[in-house]
């Protein structure tokens, strides 16, 4: 008899039977908040009935057409109106299936449209599991070990996480911008680097939001010194932050814009937009897959748009995320464990530490499994595996959000005692 990998681990004992919303039933037909959105990915909530309805009517219609060898209306459709929410300018459009496919031609567009060779990441940063992109990971060794070599060029400076640093947030930035600069004087000279990348918060890495001024550090450094900057928005763009994208707080405009994970609901696609001028120097042959911009995919993220712009989901986010993160800064305060409660929109997290400052995984870890037990469904993530992560679907209501701090309050009650 074939079984799955012993290497995939589930982080909650659920074997889902259906979804609804924010729920998830299992096959008892016991009901779940979920809170982990399949990592971020069913922006619109488990089966919306629009969403449900244009993956429908486009199976019934045309399943699969191969970009490069014909076209299809849904991906034209989805050009256009994705050029209505993108940076304006960053304009020309290529798709595949995984953030971690996004995020490999990325690199590779930035390395053909510079001609260098060289990109930076930040401590904690998490771009995907394929070589190229496993090689832009520092979200924690389990990522990287045991596949070397892995894609050489690639230079790893501090990020501003200034909880772990000790420091004030603005200490943080000119720390980490002191050292980004140390970096490009003895590591790789901006004339060798063709991109930085960026997510605006930190996923694995522990849902850390990068500073405003960061990015405008960032931003000022590659328009001095010619090089790309990329923002990673698989886990933050469409609206999870609050805003649509993740770098908008802060005023810049990347090069390149990656998404994935909300674009379409659970349906496999990705997409790096950058600006023509950009986009036109990739080498012929450098863009294409069998699957990229799969038609039914397609005909998903454009019911997704649809229900985000008629939902008011990005403002939801923004609403629901301070009430969700005002929630957990009082638990926190009767829970000294909880040593940080951070986030954007409705990606939040609560840090374990222990009382001398380090990372307390297995009250965190307890506490998520309890809270499973309880009925709502968290992931951890961070080097050390010490933060609880909430990824609501956008959809979520003020009720929902009340419901996830109370049976948070009582799991972590519930850890801390045991």
């Amino acid at each position: 008899m074939a079984e799955l990998s012993p290497i995939l681990k589930q982080a909650t004992p659920v074997l889902a039977a259906r979804g609804e919303g924010v729920y998830i039933y299992d096959e008892e037909d016991r009901r779940y908040l979920d809170f982990t959105a399949g990592i971020g990915v069913t922006s619109t909530g488990h089966c919306h009935p629009k969403v449900v309805a244009a993956a429908q009517e486009q199976v019934a219609t045309l399943v699969h057409a191969q970009y490069t060898t014909v076209m299809h209306r849904p991906l034209l459709k989805l050009t256009e109106r994705l050029g209505d929410v993108l940076p304006e300018g960053v304009d020309r459009l290529f798709y595949v299936n995984s953030g971690s496919e996004a995020v490999e031609a990325a690199l590779r567009l930035a390395r053909q449209a510079t001609g260098r060779q060289n990109a930076v990441v930040f401590q904690g940063s998490f771009h995907g599991r394929t070589m190229g992109a496993a090689s832009l990971t520092t979200s924690g060794v389990k990522i990287r070990a045991g596949i070397g070599p892995l894609v050489p060029g690639v230079v790893v400076s501090p990020f501003p996480y200034a909880y772990r640093l000790g420091m004030s947030e603005q200490e943080a930035v000119d720390h980490a911008l002191r050292e980004l600069d140390y970096q490009f004087a003895t590591v790789s000279s901006p004339q060798d680097t063709a991109a930085v990348f960026i997510e605006p918060v930190l996923g694995e890495g522990g849902y850390v939001p990068v500073p405003d001024a960061f990015l405008q550090g960032l931003r000022e450094r590659a328009d001095r010194h010619g090089f790309l900057l990329v923002a990673d928005e698989v886990q933050t763009g469409f609206g999870r932050t609050g805003t649509f994208w993740g770098h908008e707080p802060s005023g810049i405009r990347p090069d390149i814009v990656i998404t994935a994970k909300g674009l379409a609901s659970g349906f496999p696609l990705s997409a790096i937009a950058a600006p023509a001028a950009i986009m036109e120097k990739a080498w012929p042959g450098s863009q294409g897959g069998t699957y990229g911009g799969n038609a039914v995919s397609c005909a998903a993220a454009l019911a997704t748009l649809d229900v985000i712009q008629e939902e008011h989901l990005v403002e939801n986010a923004a609403r629901m995320g301070e009430r969700l993160r005002e929630g957990l800064e009082k638990v926190a305060g009767s829970h000294p464990v909880i040593g940080d409660v951070r986030g954007r929109g409705l990606m939040v997290a609560n840090e374990f530490t222990a009382p001398d400052g380090s990372p307390d995984a297995a009250t965190a870890q307890r506490a998520q499994q309890i809270a499973a037990k309880n009925g709502l469904l968290l992931l951890t993530c961070g080097p050390a595996g010490n933060v609880v992560r909430m990824i609501p679907a956008l959809i979520v209501n003020g009720e929902q959000v009340d419901n996830a701090v109370s049976l948070w309050a009582a799991s972590v009650e519930e850890a801390v005692s045991s």
